[in-house]
């Protein structure tokens, strides 16, 4: 049997490669326990480690052993001791290693496997297989951004971009095409005239007359390879830089939260958890996305991330007010044929009646035309009111809108990941 063994090297995490392994293997029991800790963390705490148990009989590796051969006989004894409603004694010996039985002196047992996760391996987890909606169908909509590169070389350019070797190396090529015969006429004419300034012949005035005219020749083929130029303005080579054109897909995403005085601090508390887990999704997982939030009572008002969590401001019921200013806030800022314009509204549902027939009307005659996806999330534990129900007929007709109802912290993950699940290609 042959054995394998892994060295590679891991830096400072010697077990890297293993880890990744158990991760992979074990990822659904992991990733249960990362949804059941959502309910169980402060309402800020999404950037912790997370620690994690996974049963024993989970981990137990399976193992080929002898069976017993041949034929046996087996004889299963019929039930004549008990009766429905009997009740049957523990058996007696070895406990079950949960560590929250009682002390004994007897029995053994195992204990369930724990470990940590770090916080990029807990946020993986926790947004593993989401997505956003819709955002690939407006890609080709966006308006086009481009970016730099290099594209070769060029005869003509600004100083600032002449590629100084290029440009010599044109140059010296060009000299060399250009004096190369000359050169090689004026080695021999030299070569000549030397000969003849060696000679020993005793007809001088002839040899003086072939010398003048070598000279002249020579001369003559000096001036002309003097003539041709160190460098020259079609020698010059300049850096090309053009541009190209990227994929652009850029999205925003304004979160609508109902902070009224039927929104108590366990309500309020629910909501936040959710914005915080929608806001450590968008970030982890898009580059080029921006959040807008608003607060809402009876009026409504555009805040950064800190008054959005912390604020205590409160007041009536007018959700209206909301969606209101974030038609305000597109026409001005996001115009819907350059963005992926998304929004995610939180309230316990508790409206003015007369206003949640007009909340409707916006969502239906304006905000739902452009938006690639509106999440409604209703945090009640009662009966639902007006807005719900008004709600109910647009979820009905329009796609890119959905609701969901939470009732207790342990709602909050499985209704995200419905809300973002990543679409499966038809």
């Amino acid at each position: 049997m042959a054995h394998f063994i892994d060295r590679r090297l891991n830096g400072k995490n010697k077990s890297a490669v293993n880890r990744q392994r158990f991760l992979r293997r074990y990822k659904s029991q992991i990733k249960k326990a990362v949804a059941d800790s959502i309910s169980q963390r402060s309402v800020t705490d999404t950037e912790s480690r997370e620690s994690v148990t996974i049963p024993k009989r989970d981990i137990q590796e399976p193992i080929f052993h002898q069976g017993k051969g041949g034929d046996r006989d087996r004889v299963l004894p019929g039930n004549d001791q008990f009766s429905r409603g009997d009740k049957i004694k523990r058996p007696e010996g070895g406990g079950q290693g949960s560590g929250s039985g009682e002390a004994s002196n007897s029995g053994e047992g195992e204990d369930d496997f724990s470990f940590t996760i770090s916080m990029d391996e807990y946020l993986n987890l926790l947004f593993d297989d989401l997505e956003l909606p819709n955002l690939q169908q407006t890609q080709n909509e966006q308006i086009t951004e481009y970016e730099t590169y290099r594209a070769g070389f060029k005869s003509e350019g600004i100083p600032t971009n002449i590629d100084v070797v290029r440009s010599l190396k044109g140059a010296q090529a060009r000299r060399i095409a250009l004096t190369a015969g000359k050169k090689k006429k004026l080695k021999e004419l030299e070569a000549e005239l030397q000969e003849l300034l060696n000679s020993t012949t005793t007809n001088k005035s002839q040899d003086r007359s072939l010398i003048a005219q070598l000279e002249q020749q020579i001369l003559q083929l000096k001036q002309r390879i003097a003539k041709v130029p160190f460098i020259d303005t079609f020698d010059l080579k300049y850096r090309n830089f053009d541009k190209r054109p990227i994929p652009s897909s850029r999205a925003v995403m304004f979160c609508l939260m109902d902070v009224s005085g039927s929104m108590d601090q366990a309500t309020k508390d629910i909501a936040k958890r959710f914005y915080i887990l929608l806001y450590q999704f968008l970030t982890r997982s898009y580059d080029n996305i921006e959040v807008v939030y608003i607060r809402h009572h009876t009026q409504a008002k555009e805040v950064d991330e800190q008054e959005f969590f912390y604020s205590q401001e409160t007041g009536g019921t007018i959700v209206s007010s909301a969606l209101n200013l974030m038609e305000e806030i597109v026409k001005e800022r996001y115009p819907p044929g350059q963005w992926n314009i998304y929004a995610a509204q939180a309230s316990d549902g508790d409206n003015w009646a007369d206003d949640s027939p007009q909340c409707k009307r916006i969502l239906e005659q304006s905000i739902l035309q452009y938006s690639r996806y509106f999440a409604y999330i209703e945090i009640t534990q009662r009966s639902h009111q007006t807005l719900w129900h008004e709600y109910e007929h647009l979820n009905v007709k329009f796609e890119n809108f959905a609701m969901k109802n939470i009732k207790y912290p342990g709602d909050i993950y499985p209704v995200f990941r419905e809300f973002f699940q990543k679409q499966t290609s038809s």
